[in-house]
């Protein structure tokens, strides 16, 4: 076992560096997630950018997908050119500058920052995981618990950020001390800790993370920066080409969202087609890939609904919902963090559950279908809680209620999905795998930044419950739908597996 003697929970203290790590990660992010939207849709006069909630979800759409995609080329700079300990370092300085860009109340700061943050947590987010993996080298039974720890690390960030961030940052009554650029500016701090963090205890990673010598000859060196360059100079020519665009007036963002929304979509679509047609060496091989297909196919859509927590959620709890608790006003992103302190909660509970099932433990197709399900039964009660708006602001307890639905679903999917990906793809395409995994979920986010221009309007009580029960019901018929032909073709679905469970 690398990384030093056991001394963090019976695992290798190199652990602890990288729990304590990503905890301040994700405090950082999921707490600049709880004011994003938030602050984009504020009006001007209370520190806002007044964006109608088309444009703002576009933007939230677009960053969050940003942040998920780069996992592509975050990974495969740290395997080619820097290694990933470099890699968690560099990204951990993008983010935190990022974070204090965001704290500057000026416009060009607020885009540089998101594109700081996206570009840093590409970077950060799939190495930080790999140096866990590489902790263990052939210790299977111990890694697993290791990763086990190294989530209620993820989770434990995501409880407290947006506690923190919104409590600083989101304006509410009889709080004058708050402000936007404080709750920014807070998770900048929070990622400077994990900075700060991660170099006091790189010494215990001892060789994990290091660029491996495989990777480190001069022609294949060469020939990765090469390719790096050039990848950097499209990137920037269609960056240059879009700004271009935009300053004519007849590209919008909600344009630019959508756009992009199409040619991710279609270009995944041919890889698997392609994938599964032309790389496939058999027809074993070209089942399992199918089935990855319809699993990254399942998760968009699932992430689709639940990432709506940030954007159309986040929106209805600070305009439609009733957030007094005890004499006190809750601050909306507050509510950001019922969904980790679930996982806490029921992590175990479900893990207990498929364990006590034994040989009758449900197939992954089934589970999907029970995650997607779920997340229908989430967005129901949404539309329930739509139709009682004729009363005035709902109660708290409807989001609490969807947020638990969605979390069992998220507990019954997203285990399953990761796990398949690599049991199913073929040793040679295990890491593209993954990567077409990571798109899925970035697709999904967009989706749900897309979305959010249907949001219920405030204008009028019947606008509010016409916009909110058509959303949210639609959301809750096509997941529910999709959940069941899971659910009803898991038959074949098992078959095409292969002998894989």
């Amino acid at each position: 076992m690398a990384g030093g003697d056991a001394t963090f929970f019976g695992h290798p203290r190199g652990l602890s560096t990288l729990f304590f790590t990503e905890m301040w990660e994700r405090f950082s992010y999921y707490g600049m997630r709880a004011l994003l939207i938030l602050f984009m849709t504020a009006a001007p006069a209370v520190g806002g950018l007044g964006y109608d909630a088309g444009t703002a979800g576009s933007v939230y759409g677009l960053y969050t997908f940003g942040v998920y995609a780069l996992a592509l080329p975050g990974g495969w700079i740290a395997d080619r050119l820097i290694g990933q300990r470099r890699a968690v370092l560099y990204g951990g300085v993008l983010i935190a500058l990022g974070h204090y860009c965001l704290a500057v109340p000026f416009m060009p700061t607020f885009y540089a920052g998101l594109l700081l943050i996206v570009v840093g947590t590409g970077l950060l987010k799939p190495n930080i995981s790999a140096i866990v993996g590489d902790l263990y080298q052939e210790d299977w039974a111990k890694r697993d618990a290791g990763f086990s720890i190294f989530y209620m690390g993820i989770n434990l960030g995501g409880l407290f950020g947006p506690l923190v961030c919104s409590w600083l940052g989101e304006p509410r009554a009889g709080a004058t001390w708050v402000n936007w650029h404080y709750g920014f500016g807070a998770a900048g701090v929070g990622m400077t800790l994990a900075l700060i963090q991660y170099v006091a205890g790189q010494r215990h990673l001892r060789g994990a993370g290091e660029l491996k010598q495989d990777a480190t000859q001069p022609g294949q060196v060469d020939r990765a920066w090469c390719q790096f360059y050039a990848g950097l100079g499209a990137v920037i020519a269609l960056g240059a080409a879009g700004w271009a665009l935009s300053r004519t007036g007849t590209f919008s963002m909600a344009d630019v969202a959508e756009s992009v929304f199409y040619v991710v979509a279609a270009l995944f679509l041919i890889y698997f087609a392609v994938v599964i047609l032309f790389v496939a060496r058999d027809t074993v091989e070209r089942q399992r890939l199918t089935v990855c297909f319809l699993l990254c196919l399942g998760a968009a859509m699932f992430w689709s609904g639940f990432e709506q927590a940030g954007s159309a959620l986040n929106l209805f709890t600070r305009d439609l919902t009733d957030r007094t608790l005890f004499g006190t006003e809750i601050t909306a992103g507050a509510l950001q963090s019922v969904n980790p302190i679930l996982i806490i909660i029921l992590a175990p509970l479900v893990g207990m559950t498929w364990v006590g099932l034994g040989s009758r433990n449900p197939s992954m197709a089934v589970k999907f279908g029970l995650g997607l399900v779920l997340l229908a039964v989430g967005f129901l009660v949404m539309a329930w809680a739509s139709m009682s708006l004729v009363d005035g602001k709902v109660g708290m307890q409807w989001l609490v209620a969807t947020y638990f639905f969605h979390t069992v679903g998220e507990l019954c999917l997203s285990p399953v999905g990761l796990s398949s990906m690599t049991k199913l793809a073929p040793s040679r395409l295990v890491g593209q795998m993954m990567g077409t995994w990571f798109m899925g979920a970035a697709i999904g986010n967009l989706v749900a930044g897309l979305v959010t221009r249907f949001l219920p309007q405030t204008e009028t009580v019947e606008a509010a419950v016409a916009n909110g029960v058509q959303l949210f019901g639609t959301v809750a018929v096509v997941a529910g739908a999709t959940g069941l032909v899971f659910m009803l073709f898991s038959g074949p679905i098992r078959r095409m597996q292969a002998g894989v469970n």
